[in-house]
């Protein structure tokens, strides 16, 4: 019966089919060929299947054998993934990291982050979730997610946080918009009647959203992904606040142009502070640990390349 089939078999099997003859497989496994012979015997007896041409000097792979015999390589390979799991278990290292991004943070951190995670813990599953605003910390609050990067302006009860960095937020339009032409400064009154593309995040009907930071115009279109908000302005259909490394390429290459806001002269531009944050009481594993660390450097690292490049 196949359930009586041992994984020492399979071993010596594939020893013997690497080696080449029973008595080479015996000396790596360090056993008697003898023993070699009678556990491929048994083997062929369980399984059914003639494994070996005995017909010659040195008994030979059929083509049933070499099927078997990749086929437990594919169990090999199975087996060694199976003891790194125990072996994480034992030592308290996660198996699974569940992580939630502010929409926000920067595309090509994360991506290199994802990549140091596949190099570093390849045995580690990665479930991630883009969300933005309150659905961060809710994924978080609710258990969806162990570790999240949210941004500061939103309900940060029952987590504990660690600020990461802050992104500079420019006000842009496309050079078709008539904003673009203004000479100077851009007046309050002048931005009252613009066209202003807002982010605002995904609420059950009655539940209040993030309150309205650096919002000047009186017409304003709301839309729940960044990416809309990104297109629309592009497109010249409106002008809005957008993190400095998601409009440097723009900027550099005359798709978009920044504003100057009455609001903001003689001061700095408004910012939008990060942080990670996590469940109060939930202490992080190995993985976890690492996984924060590497994303607060890739972060610094990718704001930094982004202010170096726009100024």
């Amino acid at each position: 019966m196949l359930e009586s089939v041992t994984i020492d078999q399979l071993r010596t099997l594939r020893a013997v089919a690497e080696e080449g003859s029973f008595t080479a497989a015996a000396r790596r496994l360090g056993q008697g060929q003898p023993a070699v012979s009678q556990a491929m015997k048994r083997l062929e007896k369980q399984l059914g299947l003639r494994l070996f041409d005995r017909s010659g000097r040195v008994p030979r792979l059929t083509a049933k054998g070499e099927a078997v015999v990749a086929a437990a390589g594919r169990l090999h390979d199975d087996l060694a993934v199976f003891q790194t799991v125990i072996g994480r278990i034992k030592s308290g290292e996660e198996t699974k990291l569940s992580l939630v991004v502010d929409a926000m943070f920067p595309t090509s951190a994360l991506l290199d982050f994802i990549k140091e995670l596949a190099a570093t813990h390849p045995g580690v599953e990665l479930a991630l979730e883009i969300e933005f605003l309150a659905a961060v910390t809710a994924s978080v609050r609710e258990r969806r997610a162990t570790l999240g990067i949210a941004g500061t302006d939103v309900d940060l009860a029952g987590l504990e946080q660690r600020p990461i960095a802050h992104l500079r937020m420019i006000p842009v339009a496309a050079p078709s918009h008539p904003l673009a032409s203004v000479k100077g400064v851009i007046t309050d009154e002048q931005l009252a009647s613009a066209v202003q593309v807002v982010l605002t995040e995904r609420t059950p009907a009655g539940q209040p959203g993030s309150s309205d930071k650096g919002v000047f115009s009186t017409r304003t279109w709301r839309v729940a992904d960044l990416m809309t908000k990104h297109a629309l302005i592009v497109g010249g259909l409106g002008w809005g606040h957008e993190p400095e490394h998601l409009v440097r390429g723009d900027l550099a290459a005359g798709r978009l142009v920044e504003l100057r806001l009455a609001a903001w002269e003689g001061g700095a531009l408004p910012q939008r502070s990060l942080a990670l944050v996590r469940r109060k009481g939930s202490p992080l594993g190995p993985v976890a640990t690492w996984a924060s660390n590497r994303l607060t450097s890739l972060c610094q690292a990718a704001l930094g390349a982004a202010s170096h490049h726009t100024r």
